[in-house]
């Protein structure tokens, strides 16, 4: 089955709301008003709340008693305002003096193309075997009394490309829609926090360093990072090299070189690639990870890279994507699993450590026989004692 016709009837409901936030961007840009929305001037404010409808289907929370699908304005990495899509999840509980706190929860790596962003998940979409499996975590968060807000990042679910681990427009999309779901119930908190899986976990920790300057307004109390991505500068000359060990990790090409062209348009990410090997970029443009895995054996290991594709330009950007470079400036937790293959736990250790040279407070724990994925549900009670401390304007313990 064709992925995209999954969703074709998901991708038809939603049509109506991206309708409004494109015309909402053209009419302000135009310096327009609109009855569909608020703007009366030229000005489209990151964090501005565009669109609202009632979210359907799988990415709904049971827990939740309001859950909705909106669209809201951000950036994109030139600074240019975006539409991005996301969802709200309002708890059933009644809402505590100042409101209920906010989970800001970035996802891992499904893909780079519309039909990969949570919002757009259904029981039998190509992403679902890991996002029913998170949100199934992320229910008791919303049982617990949080509202949780999914950000689907810049370019997933919406126009234009997604720039795959570009730290700004990540922290972006993930502290901007804390700000849109304020504009949907009075009784959402100004206190939030951070959250997210394996590229979630790098969105998470470029949120924890940018997120309280890009919204004053906002109390951002603290961050987790679960299995967090880290540095990919060393994936390029990794994948040019041709061993055959390099296989499965093709899977990141495509995705590398299509979030390095969105973020910058000078990469061009076809450029990269030889005709052996660009099954990998269409099937990354129309489906999700387990579509470009599919491919993967068609692709000979030594035919990944176009000869003389400007290799030093990929890195140079992809290093500037390093959170270790990061000055965090909330308490933040980094949770991993000893048995992950895909984030290894030496990695994530090296990278706590650079974080607190950097003079961050960061805290760090492993689960045992933890794979990648199995981390998430296996954090759920740390989790919740470290935001329930900062809840209550504790120090957590073990930080550096």
């Amino acid at each position: 089955m064709n992925p995209l016709s999954r969703n074709g009837g998901v991708r038809a409901r939603r049509a109506g709301l991206f309708t409004v936030a494109a015309v909402t961007i053209a009419l302000v840009a135009a310096g327009c008003s609109s009855d569909k929305s608020e703007e009366t001037s030229g000005a489209l404010e990151p964090g501005q709340l565009l669109s609202v409808q009632q979210l359907r289907g799988a990415p709904v929370l049971p827990s939740a008693a309001r859950s909705e699908l909106i669209t809201y304005a951000s950036q994109n990495a030139q600074g240019d305002p975006v539409v991005v899509s996301g969802t709200v999840s309002i708890p059933r509980t009644p809402a505590p003096e100042g409101g209920w706190p906010v989970i800001s929860w970035a996802h891992g790596t499904t893909g780079v193309s519309d039909i990969c962003a949570p919002s757009n998940d259904t029981t039998d979409g190509p992403a679902h075997d890991y996002l029913g499996g998170v949100d199934e975590t992320l229910d008791k968060y919303v049982a617990d009394g949080y509202v949780v807000v999914q950000t689907d990042y810049v370019g997933m679910g919406t126009p234009g490309g997604h720039p795959y681990m570009d730290g700004g427009t990540e922290a972006n999309a993930v502290v901007d829609i804390v700000r849109a779901s304020r504009a949907i119930d009075d009784s959402i908190s100004d206190q939030w926090y951070a959250m997210g899986h394996s590229q979630g976990g790098h969105a998470t920790l470029f949120a924890a360093a940018q997120g309280a300057e890009r919204a004053p307004e906002l109390d951002l109390r603290g961050a987790v990072a679960i299995a967090p991505g880290n540095d990919t500068s060393a994936t390029p000359q990794y994948l040019a090299a041709g061993t055959p060990e390099v296989a499965p990790a093709l899977a990141f090409l495509p995705l590398i070189l299509l979030g390095a062209e969105a973020a910058d348009p000078s990469i061009d990410a076809d450029s990269y690639v030889t005709p052996e090997s660009k099954p990998l970029l269409t099937a990354a443009r129309n489906g999700c990870v387990g579509q470009i895995r599919d491919v993967i054996g068609s692709v000979p290991v030594d035919k990944a890279f176009a000869p003389g594709a400007d290799i030093d330009k990929l890195v140079t950007y992809l290093k500037k994507q390093s959170p270790g470079q990061l000055t965090l400036t909330v308490p933040t937790l980094v949770l991993q699993g000893t048995a992950d293959v895909l984030i290894a736990e030496p990695g994530s250790k090296a990278l706590v450590q650079s974080l607190c040279n950097n003079g961050s407070e960061v805290g760090y724990k492993t689960y045992a026989g933890a794979d990648h994925r199995t981390a998430v549900p296996q954090s759920y009670d740390d989790v919740e004692q470290f935001f329930g401390a900062l809840q209550a304007g504790e120090a957590p313990a073990g930080l550096c």
